[in-house]
């Protein structure tokens, strides 16, 4: 069975999403995780960011605009500006930048993307996109992997 024809689409009443019943999906990033809230046909993607003490955002570029709220720990952008709890961030389609998450505490966002990402390496390149859709695929693969049914999120 192909897991997607598991999923429905979700209707108004069902919008509703119990974050607790989620799980965090690892990236390839240690100290990284998502926790996928909702998806946004390919428009982007909703997300729970968590990344540890220490862990650095490689240099990536915004196709579209991301907004952030920081919900706890503090994470340092490129240009020096240090973001915690109740901070609040746009960043405009084309932005590009890199942080890293200083202090003790991980740090925890909500995040609304829309476009895609591109993670870039240090002449400039492209070297992985992440979208609506790879974000959707990397859920169903961890939910499929772990025996445990995907929510309907878009």
């Amino acid at each position: 069975m192909n897991i997607r024809s598991a999923i429905r689409p979700v209707t108004p009443l069902e919008a509703f999403v119990a974050s607790k019943d989620l799980p965090w999906i690892a990236s390839t990033t240690p100290g990284k995780s998502a926790k996928p809230l909702r998806f946004l046909d390919d428009r982007g993607f909703v997300e729970l960011l968590r990344m540890e003490p220490g862990t650095t955002m490689p240099l990536h570029r915004h196709t579209g605009e991301v907004q952030v709220y920081q919900i706890s720990g503090l994470r340092q952008l490129d240009n020096g500006q240090v973001m915690g709890p109740g901070d609040y961030i746009l960043e405009p389609a084309g932005n590009v930048d890199w942080w890293k998450v200083v202090g003790d505490e991980p740090m925890l966002a909500f995040v609304v993307v829309l476009g895609e990402v591109e993670f870039l390496g240090p002449g400039g390149e492209v070297r992985t996109v992440v979208s609506a859709a790879s974000q959707r695929d990397a859920y169903l693969r961890h939910c499929m992997e772990r025996g445990l049914p995907p929510q309907a999120l878009g």
